[in-house]
């Protein structure tokens, strides 16, 4: 049951419309197929993690609604991390420690799609640090796959509004 001060707190962004759609994207089977990316909790995290880290990028350089929901999205990727922990049978003494890795490899991966939407690293790069942690993919194609992906994904969020974004609709 919730608090009576949590009933009371004013309602913030809510980035669950954007937050959906981005774990709609990151569970197309090409992911897994074209792209060789692990069929495992890794492989799925490496993916919804950089589209969110690419979606946070986005949504920072937008308005200050769309910036709140920047923080907005970040919040629910971490209270989704927690509730797919405990799902798997993580148990509390540990599921803060969990989450906690998982939240640093979500800004590691900020802070190299900062890079390379800057121009300032590789977006090959960025994609084997960030979808296949710096390892090379079983074939080219496949690394061809997620950077082209990733890079559509990217250039569909920015060819959007912030408020077209926000909903969710970046394609």
């Amino acid at each position: 049951m919730r608090s009576i001060m949590a009933m009371l707190r004013p309602k913030g962004a809510d980035a669950g419309a954007l937050y959906h759609a981005i774990v709609a994207e990151a569970r197309q089977p090409a992911w897994y197929r074209e792209g060789a990316v692990a069929d495992s909790m890794d492989g799925r995290f490496a993916v919804l993690a950089s589209l969110v880290a690419l979606a946070i990028l986005r949504l920072e350089e937008g308005d200050e609604e769309a910036v709140r929901h920047s923080v907005a999205l970040t919040e629910s990727f971490i209270s989704d991390m927690d509730a797919q922990m405990r799902e798997e049978g993580f148990g509390d003494p540990s599921i803060g420690k969990q989450v906690r890795g998982m939240v640093g490899a979500l800004a590691s991966r900020v802070d190299r799609w900062r890079d390379a939407r800057a121009g300032n690293g590789a977006w090959d790069d960025a994609v084997r640090f960030s979808v296949y942690r710096d390892s090379l993919p079983p074939a080219e194609t496949a690394l061809t796959f997620a950077t082209e992906s990733l890079r559509r994904f990217n250039e569909g969020l920015n060819g959007q509004s912030d408020r077209n974004v926000i909903r969710g609709h970046f394609g």
